[in-house]
């Protein structure tokens, strides 16, 4: 039996012997009691009895383990144009002044603290701040519209919120201060302080009695030290999308997060303490929350914090500069990361600038990635190229290629096998497994493993409705796909984006595959546009490569043969259009309920995390030209 198979058996099988042994990679204040708590099923808990301190796990355990000079983190940022690397030691005597700054302005254990910063090295330092003292931290994304910002104060109702002047996009400075001005005045509660960093970019106005400056806050402060916590105790909220139009708080806690998260950097990255790690991301996401910040220090890596995209600062060879510079052995960012390099760059020479020897393997997840991508990424690259799954409900990969345990063949489309520790499952509308090849709804058996999310914040009838009731016994993933004869899970598409076309499921993502293959395209999507006859039909909205100067109508006619050619007459994929971008959310996810609304003339909400709003307006243009939307 391969070595993957062994680990993930014993997870299912003996699951209490195998995170027990995970959880000795990390220092305890307090063993546990139990390491699997069912009590209050299907609210299951981790660790239970144990006490430990995050902040100190990720930081002061490394100082006086030997790594006190060892780069923590490095800040590149081509925003500013500057870099700074902050040793471990630095790290800890930072945040441990920070600490003192918000025990001082009477934050303690359990308070919340809401984070709205832009990605410089003082929003980590906030974060574990928070962890060091036990205080509960909701990280906002920076530049977020007022008014969501305000939903998440009244949601968490924080003590306090830590935040910026400014931050930095590549052709505008986003003034910050305002945004959070006005948050606070829209939502019912108030923070009794806000602590404000003055970027040298833009010198926010303060109000006296309730905004303290940084830097004068951390002069005058005294250090404090880790406060033992609960391993079952919260540790952060972070807010994520609700089909009701109001976020959902998914909450992390202490104890089975950091067991998590420290396994995954061997077992899944197949990185060593020491190495330089670089999930391109931001703090305000999932991906920056885990592997930016948290998984990378818990494991005793360098973690790299870049201020800057992956195309326009300044060109599209901008992440193999970073990769080469700071040698970079493993690096995690999203498929749409890597749409955007080939579309400016198709034949990929810039990375032939730089020296790329150093990394050894490229990850990706946060949106399904087509085989055209992958296969591209790899060639370039010429190292792995690992497609794998997760959520920002999960916190860590439900389903990856673990190259620290064995590196399997890849496949692409696919996300490899469930992780050890997940028991994933395909299943029809009536919760039966269905056969391996068939789409379905992804599940995955209960109790999900540690790392994951205990609940939402104060909801548990939300938590349970939204995840727990569709599939009794199983998390419901809100996912479709299938897995194949050899336990290959396909991730096609959210489940909502599975179309009825006169009665046959089809994925929208099976249709992306063919469309993304044309040599012409950069990237794509496809949604179901209702039909009066059929129910619904496949529309397919299509990004050109740079430097591309075919008709777009032979472009268009390609890819509707091409579907036929290899879906199959029963997609009825006849229209399609080329337009100059598509509509996503700042972290790189494709709207396409969006659009689909749009494309059926249905009332839609702006999301807030849109990155363009005036993409929208394009896309309802393009898609009257081919007669929908109205």
């Amino acid at each position: 039996m391969s070595a993957y198979k062994i680990a993930h058996r014993s997870s299912l099988e003996h699951p209490q012997d195998f995170w027990a042994q995970a959880a000795a990679g990390i220092d305890w204040d307090t063993k546990w009691d139990r390491v699997l708590d069912a009590t209050h099923a299907p609210f299951y808990r981790w660790f239970t009895g144990g006490r430990l301190n995050t902040c100190y796990n990720a930081i002061d355990r490394h100082v006086e383990g030997g790594r006190a000079d060892q780069a923590a983190i490095i800040y590149d940022s081509p925003m500013t144009d500057s870099q700074r690397t902050i040793s471990y030691r630095e790290l800890r005597d930072e945040t441990a002044l920070f600490a003192g700054v918000l025990a001082a302005n009477g934050i303690g254990k359990g308070d919340r603290v809401i984070i709205y910063m832009p990605m410089v090295p003082e929003a980590i330092v906030a974060i574990m701040a928070c962890a060091r003292i036990g205080a509960v931290h909701s990280v906002v994304f920076g530049g977020f519209a007022a008014n969501e910002l305000a939903t998440r104060i009244d949601d968490a109702q924080p003590k306090a919120i830590v935040s910026a002047s400014c931050g930095l996009e590549p052709t505008r400075i986003i003034s910050y201060k305002p945004l959070l001005d006005q948050a606070i005045k829209l939502s019912a509660h108030k923070p009794e302080s806000c602590i404000i960093l003055q970027r040298p970019e833009e010198n926010a106005e303060l109000i006296a009695g309730r905004d303290i400056d940084w830097r004068d806050a951390v002069a005058a402060a005294r250090p404090h030290d880790c406060v033992m916590v609960d391993a079952t105790d919260p540790l952060y909220i972070l807010y994520t999308s609700g089909t009701t139009g109001e976020p959902k708080g998914i909450v992390r806690d202490n104890g089975g997060h950091e067991v998590a998260l420290h396994w995954s950097m061997r077992n899944i990255y197949g990185v060593d303490p020491g190495e330089v790690y670089w999930a391109a991301s931001d703090i305000g996401w999932i991906v920056g929350h885990s592997y930016i910040v948290y998984a990378p220090l818990l494991h005793g890596n360098t973690t790299v914090l870049f201020e800057g995209k992956p195309v326009g600062t300044p060109d599209a060879g901008a992440f193999w500069r970073v990769a080469a510079e700071h040698r970079v052995a493993c690096m995690f960012t999203a498929p749409t990361a890597f749409r955007a390099i080939k579309r400016e760059d198709p034949e990929g020479l810039l990375a032939g600038e730089y020296d790329l020897s150093h990394l050894r393997s490229l990850f990706l997840a946060g949106e399904r990635c087509d085989p055209d991508t992958l296969q591209w990424s790899a060639q370039k690259l010429k190292i792995p190229v690992i497609d794998h799954w997760w959520q920002t409900e999960t916190g860590w990969a439900i389903a990856s290629n673990c190259l620290g345990i064995e590196a399997l063949p890849v496949k692409a489309g696919s996300v490899a096998c469930a992780v050890p520790g997940w028991d994933v499952h395909v299943l029809d509308a009536d919760g039966s497994d269905v056969s391996p090849g068939q789409v379905g709804a992804i599940a995955c058996k209960l109790p999900l493993p540690p790392g994951t999310l205990p609940g939402l914040w104060q909801a548990d009838d939300r938590y349970r409705k939204s995840y727990l009731e569709k599939f009794p016994g199983f998390y419901e993933s809100g996912d479709a796909g299938y897995i194949d004869e050899d336990g290959y899970l396909y991730v096609m598409s959210r489940t909502d984006d599975i179309i009825n076309v006169a009665g046959h499921r089809l994925s929208t993502g099976a249709i992306e595959e063919v469309l993304a293959a044309h040599a012409d395209v950069a990237e794509c999507a496809v949604m179901g546009a209702a039909d009066s006859l059929k129910g619904q039909l496949p529309v397919g909205l299509l990004v050109l490569k740079a430097g591309v100067e075919r008709n777009p109508e032979d472009v268009v006619a390609d890819v509707i043969r091409m579907v036929r050619e290899r879906i199959g007459p029963v997609a009825v994929f006849k229209k399609a259009v080329v337009v100059a971008g598509l509509p996503k959310t700042r972290s790189g996810k494709i709207l396409r309920s969006t659009m689909r609304k749009i494309a059926d003339s249905e009332e839609y909400r702006v999301p807030a995390t849109i990155e363009d709003p005036l993409v929208l307006d394009e896309i309802r243009e393009a898609l009257r030209s081919i007669g929908y939307a109205g």
